[in-house]
């Protein structure tokens, strides 16, 4: 997998609003928090979108305290960087979560 250049990762963040780009010296990812009614409703989620995450074989690092989660996505084999796998996921989350909003 390929990593994206900053041009890339521009054009692709015009398509994702709600997200941000993590840089920090040798890695860089998308973020992004939901928030959501409550606890089991930020669950839901969460196993809606595990249905997907598992199709495209591309897991994020993913964190779940009481409505909120907090999403972290990179490509660990291509050096931690953002590629067009972690784009596609990012769109696919949104999709879900918008089931939940």
């Amino acid at each position: 997998m390929t990593p994206l250049d900053p041009k890339q990762v521009t054009a692709a963040m015009l398509t994702l609003p709600a997200w941000q780009v993590l840089e920090q010296a040798q890695t860089n990812a998308l973020q992004r928090s939901y928030r959501f009614a409550d606890f089991t409703t930020a669950l839901d989620f969460m196993n809606d979108a595990a249905l997907e995450i598992q199709r495209l074989n591309h897991h994020p690092e993913w964190t779940n305290v009481y409505d909120q989660v907090r999403v972290r996505l990179t490509t660990h084999d291509a050096g931690d960087r953002i590629t067009s796998a972690d784009v596609e996921l990012a769109k696919i989350l949104d999709w879900v979560a918008q089931r939940f909003a």
